[in-house]
């Protein structure tokens, strides 16, 4: 199993998972072809992420991108910094900007095997 992840990115985990969707159980290739047409802040750290993982394969076990595919992402949340914003008569409303951490796990791809399909061959 080849992983990869990233911890701590300033973007709401809502919104990761809205790309990691997208290319959950695609092959690298086609992810990396969806991601660059999304129109999603969260596209960039997720293809950074493939790219690393991709990296991570090529390097430890010798394995090239177009056999590999998304076998899972997961995004959870990461730490939340309170903030708040003045308002009116001295008060303050809280705000909350979260983080995100996104684990992706890349496995090859299995290739179905053809089977051969045996010739009967009729006795005389």
């Amino acid at each position: 199993m080849i992983t990869a992840s990233l911890k701590n990115t300033r973007i709401a985990p809502r919104k990761v998972r809205i790309v990691a969707d997208m290319i959950r159980g695609k092959s690298v290739v086609d992810a990396k072809i969806i991601l660059s047409l999304a129109s999603r802040k969260a596209r960039h750290p997720i293809a950074d992420l493939i790219d690393s993982a991709v990296a991570n394969a090529s390097h430890n076990f010798k394995i090239g991108p177009e056999g590999l595919i998304v076998k899972e992402i997961r995004v959870d949340q990461g730490f939340v910094m309170k903030r708040s914003m003045p308002v009116s008569r001295g008060s303050a409303h809280p705000i909350a900007k979260r983080t995100s951490h996104i684990n992706i796990i890349l496995a090859v791809a299995e290739t179905p095997i053809k089977k051969a399909k045996a010739k009967k061959v009729k006795a005389k």
